[in-house]
């Protein structure tokens, strides 16, 4: 993982968690957020703008390096709302979500 580049800067991982406002996958409001890559480490992923979102410990966990499209259809969470929401935030914040997912 040192050899991976990562860059999410602690002003950038707070602009996250306030544009989302909860849990990027479930939008649980209640729980403690960690950062999971949309793209694991595992698969090529790194802590990034374009690739972090706030997820609450049972999402991260259940998720682990799934892909995210197959994990939100496994869970019955939906799919394109999450892509859409993804999109819309990461050009909010000045990021280019084609380089993550």
């Amino acid at each position: 993982m040192a050899r991976v580049e990562h860059d999410l800067t602690d002003a950038q991982w707070a602009a996250l968690k306030g544009e989302w406002g909860g849990c990027a996958y479930c939008r649980t409001d209640t729980a403690a957020l960690q950062r999971d890559c949309v793209l694991p480490i595992s698969r090529g992923g790194r802590y990034t703008l374009t690739n972090v979102v706030p997820a609450c410990a049972s999402c991260n966990a259940s998720k682990c390096n799934a892909e995210v499209g197959a994990w939100l259809r496994r869970k019955h969470l939906d799919e394109a709302a999450f892509l859409l929401r993804y999109a819309a935030i990461v050009d909010a914040l000045g990021g280019h979500s084609d380089d993550a997912v």
